[in-house]
């Protein structure tokens, strides 16, 4: 509920106060400091049933840019929340800003008017105001929490979520670090967002060349003029790159060296965190195995690998146990290899991790335009939009397609300027590597790796299913779900209170996009059968699919959205309501 009005000039002077010291000081939230021993009580930290967090502004600079954040208790990242599974929360939140804000709790399972979307569960936090959310606490795990007004989580707005279980925890472990990934423009989000408009690959910095058709790299000319024709880049991974972006491991550039304590032999478990608004990361130790214990918050039988790819909203649990007294790099490393963070894990402070260099651009392939290559011809079946329709395909299943024609949108899809391509025969690849690591000569996750560590609560087969069509024109920077933005205003994803429900996820597009459905977990069909793992986002790689089951347990209108902040801005966006057999649709 609203509080009385506190007095806003003294917020944000304290905030600004604050982050002055942060810009010239380095001044960090106790667990985010470089050297720290761990992640547990002491300054920075904030725990207990009644917690403050104020709002505000402040100056940082990174990689010798400055710019204008919008931070927690003045703080970027901002303070660790650490709770106890069972107890019971009143967080009050304070907007020292001259403009609505607010806190989504991402992954904690709440009340629907404490979720903190603004327009959907609650009218947000007006200047000068305070709002406490209050809620049990239902689980355990790794979360974070972050804004979701006038994209200020791009902006600083975000902080780690740790809530230690009820019982004893099943995963041992001596010592802990929270990682917290994050990416830092001083371009603002909203600029971002206009230049993308004029031009699709505004930050695509590593587009093929003439010198490398002629050096041999990359594509030869054959199959560069099919893309060509197709009016598609295969280097267009991600929208915004390192050419704007700085890389951040807990808010440190590499020359911060974010840097965390270790004695050899201890078992250390890093509570990896993806708070990016545009990049997802692929992670590793080089030199060390990892073993993955949780996804999204939520236990999983023990997996050991070498590298894994963490989508933006995602959160990974991992076990590392370095036996030697030397300095291990932790790599974060952005999907497109526009750039990467490097961090130290070390047995004392001033180590520094070795620097590794960053491994060559990938690129697209056919597979990521939804396209069965079996006994396909290239020189006919390629997706050509400037061709007629229905053109059969010179001994293959696909003939040339014009992706525009209105008799070919699925169910449920409406087609327009807004879609520009259709995923011609989307597979399922939740057990493919992620973008960028198909070929790289190591262990990599997937999602086909993942098994609960326990069975879920309702074994009930879906009664129902549901296809959803992520969707876009990438030219114009257009982003919906079957063909509707959000301004459109689409009507809601209707559910039954306590349905089970199969929803598949078509991409039709060739971005890996990380879908999130705040205010329930969903099982992924990944082949693990009662072992399906909990997630409440999945990644959906490009020209794929990834189904879900789905019980609707929790009754309210909630937030359905592409986790690529500009993706959702541009309206990747629904609605889903969970109403009363008697209210649904």
């Amino acid at each position: 509920m609203l509080s009385a009005r506190i007095d806003r000039r003294s917020v944000i002077c304290g905030a600004a106060g604050l982050g002055a010291l942060s810009a010239l000081g380095g001044l960090f939230p106790g667990w985010a400091m470089a050297g720290t021993a761990g992640a547990a009580e002491g300054p920075g930290v904030l725990s207990g049933e009644r917690i403050r967090i104020d709002i505000g502004h402040s100056p940082v600079t990174i990689g010798g840019r400055s710019g204008h954040a919008i931070t927690a208790n003045g703080t970027m990242p901002g303070p660790l929340v650490r709770l106890k599974q069972g107890q019971h929360v009143r967080l009050s939140v304070a907007n020292g800003l001259n403009e609505d804000t607010s806190i989504h709790w991402h992954g904690l399972i709440v009340p629907f008017q404490y979720d903190g979307v603004p327009g959907i569960s609650f009218p947000g936090i007006k200047p000068g105001r305070v709002f406490d959310y209050e809620f049990p606490i239902r689980q355990a795990g790794t979360y974070w929490y972050h804004s979701h007004s006038n994209m200020q989580e791009a902006m600083g707005l975000f902080g780690p979520i740790v809530i230690d279980p009820a019982g004893s925890d099943p995963v041992g472990y001596d010592r802990e670090h929270v990682i917290l990934l994050s990416d830092w423009s001083s371009v603002h989000p909203h600029m971002q967002l206009r230049r993308l408009k004029q031009m699709g690959g505004y930050y695509n910095r590593q587009k093929q060349t003439l010198g490398s058709l002629l050096a041999g790299k990359d594509q030869g000319l054959s199959e560069r003029m099919d893309w060509g024709k197709m009016r598609m880049d295969p280097t267009d991974i991600s929208d915004v790159t390192g050419s704007t972006y700085s890389y951040l491991i807990n808010g440190h550039d590499n020359a911060g060296n974010w840097t965390g304590l270790f004695v050899p032999g201890e078992r250390v478990r890093l509570r990896f965190i993806n708070a990016s608004s545009m990049t997802n990361f692929n992670v590793r130790l080089p030199g060390l195995s990892m073993t993955v214990v949780q996804a999204d918050g939520q236990d999983v039988e023990p997996v050991e690998t070498d590298e894994f790819q963490i989508a933006i909203a995602e959160t990974y649990d991992v076990i590392v146990q370095p036996e030697k007294a030397e300095a291990i790099a932790i790599i974060a490393e952005a999907i497109d290899r526009s750039g990467l963070c490097r961090a130290t894990l070390a047995p004392q402070i001033g180590m520094v991790a070795s620097m590794v260099p960053l491994r060559a651009r990938p690129l697209l392939v056919m597979k990521d335009m939804g396209m069965d290559m079996s006994g396909m011809d290239m020189a006919s079946g390629t997706l050509d939009l400037s061709a007629p329709a229905a053109a059969p395909a010179k001994g293959g299943a696909h003939g040339a397609m014009k992706m525009r024609d209105k008799s070919l949108a699925p169910p449920g899809v409406r087609m327009g300027p807004g879609v520009a391509t259709l995923s011609a025969a989307p597979a399922d690849r939740l057990g493919d590597r992620p973008t960028g690591l198909e070929t790289v000569d190591h262990r990599v996750l997937t999602y086909a790796d993942l098994k609960a560590l326990v069975p879920g609560p309702d074994r009930r087969a879906p009664g129902r299913e549901l296809e959803v069509h992520l969707t876009a024109n990438m030219e114009r920077y257009m982003w919906s779900f079957d063909g509707v933005k959000l301004s459109e205003n689409p009507e809601p994803l209707a559910f039954r209170h306590n349905e089970r429900v199969r929803v598949t996820l078509i991409n039709d597009t060739m971005m890996p996009h990380p879908i999130h459905l705040h205010g329930h977990f969903f099982e992924l069909v990944n082949g693990a059968e009662e072992k399906q793992p909990r997630k409440h986002t999945v990644n959906v790689l490009p020209g794929g699919k990834a189904s879900f089951d789905l019980t609707a347990d929790a009754l309210g209108d909630w937030a359905f959205h592409c986790h690529m902040l500009l993706h959702m801005h541009a309206g990747m966006f629904r609605v889903v309501t969970v109403r009363n057999a008697e209210g649904a649709a």
